[in-house]
């Protein structure tokens, strides 16, 4: 890939997308593709394929997914299976119908089994059941995963997944019904900073997670789409967790919220925990720069700059999941 390799960026207006186009200009690379929802409708086989033959990318980033925490995937299970598996169908079968050189899949932790050993490393899939508050999303994650290998294998194309660890940082989504944990965590306490009550979480506290910059993650993908050509999964993470309630406490701090924390052990905990393995990623020369409490720093300050202008913050939120 060089500097004027044609380039698309499925999802660019997400969390990962938007920071995958973010590096890509950083680095200097300058024909990059990119298309709105409304422009390009990717659940949409025809749409797709018109798209690809139009454009003619060389390289394929698909960071476009339908995602959200244990709240959305109990509520909409059936629109988390469908919209993945449509969008990962078309995109990686049009990759292959118009020549890409390369594809970069997206996967997600989620994919390993509920009781995974610890860390997870990729041999781990499909070993066991997984968590059952996401299993539509893990379903069609895993099958976006050996979608990639059976055309590799049949095909000889070059369509790398990569399994990123819990991700978060700017341009996340904060809406109360469909965050993940650390989103979530960061609205929450800042209602209850501004309203003067206590935060409400789900479950207990004690599952623990990963958790990974999203402008590290950008980092690890363009460098492994850059330098990685096998055919198994990538794990991309930081190698070190910690309980819910820690980051809560993380979260707190950063906030300045003073106030009491509830946790509601009526609701789902979800996965006991979640820490990738990602040893092979290290011994090929990369690792995470971002540190936790820097990096929700630099979170809080997005979600103040750009959401308190376009909602009022003070409604107290309804939702706490975790996933």
């Amino acid at each position: 890939m060089n500097k004027a390799s044609r380039i698309y960026v499925a999802g660019h207006r997400g969390l990962v997308g938007s920071a995958i186009l973010r590096r890509l200009r950083a680095e200097g690379f300058n024909e990059i593709i990119v298309r709105t929802h409304d422009e390009l409708d990717l659940t949409m086989q025809r749409d797709v394929e018109r798209f690809f033959e139009q454009a003619r990318p060389e390289y394929v980033f698909l960071a476009a997914a339908k995602v959200g925490g244990i709240f959305a995937n109990n509520t909409y299970p059936a629109d988390f299976i469908y919209q993945n598996l449509m969008i990962q169908n078309n995109v990686i079968h049009s990759s292959y119908l118009y020549g890409v050189t390369k594809l970069v899949f997206l996967g997600s932790s989620c994919i390993y089994p509920r009781l995974c050993p610890q860390p997870m490393k990729t041999e781990h899939l499909l070993t066991g059941p997984l968590e059952p508050t996401n299993e539509p999303y893990a379903v069609a994650k895993i099958a976006g995963i050996k979608m990639c290998q059976s055309y590799n294998r049949q095909y000889e194309t070059s369509y790398i997944s990569l399994i990123p660890a819990n991700v978060y940082g700017e341009n996340d989504n904060f809406d109360p019904d469909t965050s993940h944990v650390l989103p979530a965590l960061i609205r929450k306490f800042h209602a209850a900073k501004v309203n003067g009550q206590p935060v409400v979480l789900w479950g207990t506290g004690s599952p623990r997670r990963e958790f990974l910059h999203v402008d590290d993650l950008a980092g690890a993908v363009l460098f492994l789409m850059i330098n990685y050509h096998g055919n198994e999964m990538i794990n991309i993470g930081t190698g070190h967790d910690m309980t819910i309630a820690e980051i809560a406490e993380t979260v707190r701090k950063v906030v300045g919220f003073a106030g009491e924390i509830i946790w509601d052990p009526s609701k789902p905990d979800g996965m006991p925990r979640k820490l990738l393995d990602s040893d092979k990623l290290g011994e090929m020369g990369w690792k995470s720069a971002v540190g936790l409490s820097e990096g929700v720093r630099k979170t809080y300050e997005w979600f103040i700059g750009n959401v308190l202008g376009n909602e009022d913050i003070r409604i107290p939120d309804k939702k706490g999941s975790i996933s």
